[in-house]
């Protein structure tokens, strides 16, 4: 048994992570993961008042 080298850390995009995000919710929702992805994009947030808590 040998070893792998440690290969570098990926860099994950937030196209990645949005497209991610909306076929998950596709799923559940039933709505089309486009629809989902560009209402995503367009950054119009529902609530802005409200911030995740840290």
């Amino acid at each position: 048994m040998t070893r792998q080298p440690k290969t570098a850390k990926r860099t994950i995009s937030k196209d990645r992570i949005r497209r991610s995000v909306a076929s998950s919710c596709a799923i559940e929702t039933g709505e089309s993961s486009n629809l989902i992805e560009a209402r995503l994009k367009s950054g119009e947030r529902r609530f802005p008042q409200l911030t995740l808590a840290r």
